[in-house]
């Protein structure tokens, strides 16, 4: 079947098609803003840290990360880590998805879509169980790459599971993090900005939900992006 555009749709990228798409998870097809401030607020107050000044650096990078930039004394990051995804696991209160992303991710063909996140593995599949998105065949997690984001390696990863490359690919993120990494990765990016409370300066196509998003097959099966009017 070939689609034609019509007059109450943007194609996103003019010049791009994909072979897969790769999603970050937290602030992109779920919100968990919340209860993930919940818990590093509680760790933050613990250890002395400006909460307020502290929270917004939690996002999209990997928990021991963040814990080690903190250049504590006398703890075991390794330790304080596995703590917060324990506590993480356990606060779900407030976890849903993004509007729309349930059915976008639906409507993908299942081998040409991969979630990527800084999350664990463990904390990733409980979150994306309690929001009740659908669970793709591929989800690249902070356990499986030595360098997280910003560094590209985890959407190099995800694209190589599915089959591809991840020049081919498009990013869908909300965070300088993943941004970055998608760009370092050569993918085309999407940012997300259903949790924003600031305007992200960015040349990237931007999208507040999965509502009006649509993908489509191109002629030569690899996919496009539109953006409903």
């Amino acid at each position: 079947m070939v689609w034609s555009l019509t007059v109450s749709e943007t194609r996103l990228f003019p010049n791009r098609r994909f072979d897969a798409f790769l999603f970050d998870m937290d602030g992109t097809i779920l919100t968990s803003i919340v209860a993930a401030e919940r818990v590093w607020a509680r760790w933050a107050e613990r250890h002395g840290l400006d909460v307020p000044k502290f929270l917004p650096t939690i996002h999209g990078v990997r928990t021991i990360e963040t814990i080690r930039r903190q250049n504590l004394p006398a703890i075991d990051p390794e330790a304080e880590a596995r703590a917060i995804i324990a506590e993480e696991m356990e606060d779900t209160d407030g976890i849903e998805g993004i509007k729309g992303a349930a059915a976008f991710l639906s409507s993908l063909p299942p081998h040409r879509w991969a979630i990527v996140t800084s999350a664990s593995r463990d904390l990733a599949l409980t979150r994306i169980k309690v929001t009740g998105l659908p669970m793709p065949d591929v989800v690249v997690t902070g356990d499986d790459v030595s360098q997280g984001k910003p560094a590209p390696d985890c959407f190099q990863l995800g694209a190589k599971k599915l089959g591809f490359d991840a020049r081919d690919c498009a990013v869908f993120e909300d965070a300088v993090a993943g941004i970055t990494a998608g760009e370092a990765a050569g993918a085309g990016v999407v940012v997300i900005t259903a949790t924003h409370s600031h305007d992200l300066n960015t040349s990237h196509p931007k999208v507040q939900d999965y509502q009006h998003l649509r993908a489509r097959p191109a002629p030569d099966g690899k996919l496009e992006l539109f953006l409903e009017n």
